[in-house]
């Protein structure tokens, strides 16, 4: 009989059973590592070293003391007496460990190279957009700036404010004074009129 789980019949294949059922990962358990035939290693620690590698041949100091071990190899193995000496002429033992020093060398300066490479890539990158951002925003202080003098080009200023009221009073002015030349001719006219006409006119 098939197991029920939550009130559900679950449904087997024929001739499969509860126990014989495959059993299938959990998906909130983590999965369990994976055993590796190769050893592991920090990658970042690796190329870090090989920084420090890179940067020390290319100094001065390795340049020196590479200089004195090889003349202390070849006084070593040609001056002192032959059973001291450990790598005779043409000292094919000093020149296979120069080789294997280019060898590891060689790698180890690429391997620093990609790294400085990597770092220029994202310090392009970040400049980049930084340069990006205050393109931006210089162009939005220049709107703002363009929307400020155009806003200031609509507000009235002193200068302005005092050339109006001067005009307002050379109007004012204007109306006083030609109100009191029409007030003074109405006496004037009225003094120039006959004696006999108001009576006629009443």
């Amino acid at each position: 009989m098939a197991p029920e789980r939550d009130g559900v019949r679950e449904r087997l294949p024929s001739g499969a059973t509860a126990a014989g059922r495959p059993r299938a990962p959990r998906l909130d358990q983590p999965r369990p590592p994976r055993r590796r035939i190769l050893p592991e290693y920090d990658p970042e620690a690796f190329g870090r070293m090989s920084e420090r590698i890179a940067r020390f041949i290319g100094t001065g100091r390795f340049l020196a003391w590479m200089t004195v071990t090889i003349v202390v190899w070849i006084v070593w193995n040609t001056l002192l007496p032959e059973s001291v000496r450990f790598d005779e002429y043409p000292f094919i033992f000093l020149t296979l460990a120069l080789s294997l020093q280019a060898s590891y060398a060689a790698p180890l300066i690429l391997l620093a190279q990609n790294r400085q490479d990597d770092r220029d890539r994202v310090n392009l990158e970040q400049d980049r957009k930084r340069n990006e951002r205050s393109i931006a925003d210089t162009e939005y202080l220049t709107r703002e700036v363009a929307a400020l003098r155009i806003g200031l080009g609509e507000v009235a200023t002193r200068d302005w404010i005092r050339s109006e009221l001067q005009d307002l009073v050379k109007e004012l002015e204007l109306r006083q004074n030609g109100h009191r030349e029409h007030n003074g001719a109405l006496p004037a006219m009225r003094a120039q009129r006959p004696p006999g006409r108001d009576a006629g006119d009443h």
